[in-house]
């Protein structure tokens, strides 16, 4: 099976692509697709949807997975926007009839840490054990795709 996780944002969306092979995850590939703030918001949005397709196109996963919008009532804005770059990216997954998950960050962070209040460190920690990586992801953006990726895979395989 083949996950697409994917960390929305307007500026930098990070994704992560890993492959479940019996026990072992591998990852296949992970990166973002980063928008300029000079460009308008329909610029910007058709970038990540365009990047997404191509993702899809190029990775063909089984599934998308992207994590629950949390709103703050301090920063309504944020939802907002962020609320329009999940839109595309759900778009583009509807458009390539890919399946579409969605889970709340404590749920993630619980499924890959074993705490849902665990910190980024934490998680970005264990991700890396995880695939096996030597270093960091350099985005915490692609770390949070990966761990929605991996997440994903932990729940699904808890219900079979």
């Amino acid at each position: 099976m083949i996950i697409l996780g994917i960390d929305p944002a307007l500026a930098i969306t990070g994704y992560g692509v890993i492959q479940v092979k019996g026990n072992s995850l591998v990852l296949d590939e992970a990166g973002i697709i980063q928008t300029r703030a000079k460009e308008n918001t329909s610029k910007r949005l058709d970038k990540i949807y365009r990047g997404v397709i191509k993702l899809i196109e190029d990775t063909r996963p089984d599934c998308l997975v992207l994590e629950k919008i949390f709103s703050h009532h301090g920063h309504p804005a944020t939802s907002y926007i962020l609320g329009q770059a999940r839109g595309v990216i759900c778009l583009a997954a509807a458009t390539k009839n890919i399946p579409f998950f969605e889970y709340s960050a404590t749920r993630i962070k619980k499924a890959i840490v074993g705490k849902g209040l665990a910190a980024k460190a934490q998680v970005q920690r264990m991700v890396a054990h995880t695939l096996g990586l030597k270093t960091l992801p350099a985005y915490m953006d692609v770390t949070d795709a990966l761990a929605l990726a991996i997440a994903h895979s932990y729940i699904i395989k808890a219900k079979v």
